[in-house]
């Protein structure tokens, strides 16, 4: 992690964001954990930032914590979310992206007001980022997402779909006829395949 120290924020910095993660500041919680909304001032900017708080309670620990820090220092794609940075200081695993403004995709598909060219334009954006992870990572090698459901599709200020939640993510080499065998399943019922 020494080579990722330009991307650490310091807890007191992130609780300042956040009014110590203040139930006015919550906007929602996952497998992950608790989600905040905050602004966060870096280099002399002013940033609005969306911040996962781990809580182990909900299934997630230290692999998916790497996991998303791994995968959204090295790739990078204006249809996956970007990390801001990362905090681990007294016992806290916490992880901080850009805001994305309207949230995730799942509030919105019964949502009439939407319309079809946007639900178009909005399944392209997501259909790039994966396709950038599955296939333009590198001659190498891929990334499988393996939690894919609208609720990891945020949509920034410009409707614009972001691939968000990697922390089940595998990465493995993309020249072989078959990857590997993976016996574990994982996602969220309902998404994943029986």
């Amino acid at each position: 992690m020494e080579a990722l120290e330009h991307f650490k924020i310091p807890l007191e910095k992130i609780k300042l964001a956040t009014n110590n993660f203040s139930d006015e500041a919550f906007i929602g919680q996952g497998g992950y954990g608790k989600v905040y909304v905050g602004t966060l001032t870096l280099s002399e900017q002013q940033i609005r930032v969306a911040v996962k708080r781990l809580d182990c309670q909900f299934g997630q620990g230290n692999r998916e914590y790497l996991m998303e820090i791994q995968t959204l220092t090295c790739y990078r794609h204006k249809n996956l979310v970007s990390l801001v940075g990362f905090c681990d200081e007294n016992g806290e695993s916490i992880l901080v992206y850009e805001h994305a403004k309207y949230g995730s995709l799942d509030k919105y598909l019964s949502n009439p007001e939407l319309s079809w060219i946007q639900r178009l334009k909005i399944s392209l954006g997501a259909a790039r980022g994966f396709n950038y992870l599955h296939d333009e990572v590198g001659p190498q090698h891929r990334v499988l997402h393996r939690d894919i459901k609208s609720a990891n599709i945020l949509l920034d200020e410009n409707w614009e779909a972001k691939v968000s939640d990697f922390g089940l993510s595998k990465i493995g080499p993309s020249n072989l006829e078959f990857t590997y065998v993976v016996t574990v399943a994982c996602g969220t019922i309902g998404y994943i395949d029986p």
